[in-house]
């Protein structure tokens, strides 16, 4: 009983911070392949994000992954985490 409650509570707090998100960026310009990922992050992302796992994930091309992840970041939503080279790994900045 004890889990199922705190599962519960995770879940529960996962979906608010969630609706927060949405609620604070409600005006921002976000596209439907950055809206995607943001949502996967938000969902329980397996690994770590990537620009190639964000460009195979969208169907995309590198490049436009890499914009996409730059706007982002610019807007204070994506973080880049900290290391980086070739495998730069990317956060939600919450």
């Amino acid at each position: 009983m004890k889990n199922a409650l705190l599962a519960a509570e995770n879940t529960t707090e996962q979906i608010l911070q969630k609706a927060k998100f949405w609620s604070i960026h409600e005006h921002t310009s976000i596209n439907e392949r950055q809206r995607l990922i943001i949502n996967k992050l938000f969902d329980g992302f397996e690994g770590k994000l990537q620009s190639s796992k964000w460009a195979k994930i969208c169907k995309c091309s590198q490049d436009t992954a890499i914009r996409d992840i730059k706007d982002l970041i610019e807007k204070a939503i994506l973080q880049q985490e900290e290391g980086g080279g070739r495998s730069t790994n990317y956060i939600l900045n919450i």
